[in-house]
């Protein structure tokens, strides 16, 4: 998994590629810790993420819960698969999926 991050002000962008799985959500986790400050827009870009597994939703459900206290998150490019993942988990419910 590469995590591609762009700041501008107070908005910033992941663009994820790869896999996110038991093996790299920790990685993403560790990228969001601290990057979240004075941050009110918090995209992600999943145009290159083929997978995402529990670990990951936890972690974007972690992501989700702080951005709830300090501006609005997006998940943008979604594919397919990725799309029927969150329909399953209900997570299309919680997630603004553009």
């Amino acid at each position: 998994m590469t995590i591609n991050q762009k700041k501008n002000g107070s908005l910033l962008t992941l663009a994820i590629e790869g896999r996110i799985d038991t093996k790299t959500a920790p990685e993403l986790e560790k990228a969001l810790e601290g990057a979240l400050d004075g941050i009110t827009e918090l995209v992600f870009d999943f145009a290159e993420v083929s997978y995402i597994s529990s670990a990951g939703l936890r972690v974007l459900l972690k992501a989700q819960k702080q951005m709830n206290k300090q501006g609005e998150m997006r998940i943008l490019h979604a594919n397919e698969d990725v799309t029927e993942i969150f329909e399953v988990t209900g997570f299309n419910e919680i997630l603004t999926i553009e």
